[in-house]
C-alpha cells in the first residue's frame, strides 16, 4: 500500500517536443488526441494530489546545441539528434505549459541525456534523502524512457509502478502490449483514478 509521504511520480518527457502540436518528434507518438488526453489524465492526477506530501519529480531530456553529448547515437537518440529536437533554448525543450501551471511544486531534476532518467543524473540520491519508497512513473515514451527508468527503479529496490492511462506509446499496441505483457514482470499497473483512490483513501 502506497503512502503519500513516501511516494514519487516520475514525469518522463512532459516537453513541448512530443506533446505540444508543433512539437518536432510529435509524430513518434500515438495520435495526437490519445497524447492530449495523456497529458490531461496526468496534470489532472497531479492537481489531485497535490495538497498531499507525493513528490512530483520532473526529469526533462535537453542537449547542449552541438549535441555533444550524445557520441554516435542509435535508434531515438540518434533520430533526437537528426531533427534538432530537446535543443536547449528551444521551445521544444520547454516543460509543456499545462505542467509548468504547477510551477515549484514540481522538482525538476536536471542532467538526463538518454533513455534512463537514474543516469547521469541525482534522481535517485534525492529519492532516497526523501525516503522514497514507491516510484510511479507517467510520460512518454512507454517502450523507451518509462520502461528504462521503471526497470532501473526496481533494480534500485523501489516498488514501481506505471500508470496505464498517464504514460504514451508510439503506437497503441505497443502501449497495451507493454502495459499487459511487459511491466507486470516487474511493476504493478494502475490507472490514475486508482493511484488517486490509493493514496488519499476516502475520509481522508
Amino acid at each position: 500500500m502506497k503512502t503519500p509521504c513516501t511516494t514519487a511520480i516520475l514525469l518522463i518527457g512532459f516537453q513541448n517536443d512530443y506533446f505540444h502540436p508543433e512539437g518536432i518528434l510529435r509524430g513518434a507518438l500515438e495520435d495526437a488526441t490519445h497524447a492530449a488526453a495523456v497529458l490531461h489524465r496526468t496534470i489532472s492526477l497531479l492537481r489531485a494530489v497535490q495538497s498531499s506530501p507525493t513528490l512530483f519529480v520532473a526529469t526533462p531530456i535537453i542537449f547542449t546545441p552541438d549535441y555533444r553529448e550524445l557520441s554516435e547515437p542509435v535508434g531515438i537518440l540518434k533520430l533526437i539528434k537528426e531533427t534538432g529536437a530537446f535543443k536547449q533554448g528551444t521551445l521544444g525543450a520547454m516543460t509543456h505549459r499545462d505542467l509548468a501551471t504547477l510551477g515549484d511544486r514540481v522538482l525538476e531534476i536536471p542532467g538526463k541525456r538518454g533513455l534512463n532518467a537514474f543516469a547521469e543524473t541525482h534522481l535517485n540520491e534525492t529519492l532516497r534523502a526523501r525516503g522514497i519508497k514507491d516510484v510511479v512513473l507517467a510520460g512518454a515514451v512507454t517502450s523507451v524512457c518509462i520502461d528504462s527508468t521503471a526497470r532501473s527503479a526496481h533494480e534500485r529496490g523501489y516498488r514501481v509502478t506505471v500508470l496505464s492511462d498517464c504514460t504514451c506509446g508510439r503506437t497503441r499496441v505497443e502501449e497495451e502490449f507493454y502495459c499487459q505483457q511487459v511491466f507486470p514482470l516487474y511493476a504493478a499497473v494502475q490507472t490514475s483514478g486508482e493511484l488517486v483512490k490509493e493514496l488519499l483513501p476516502a475520509g481522508t
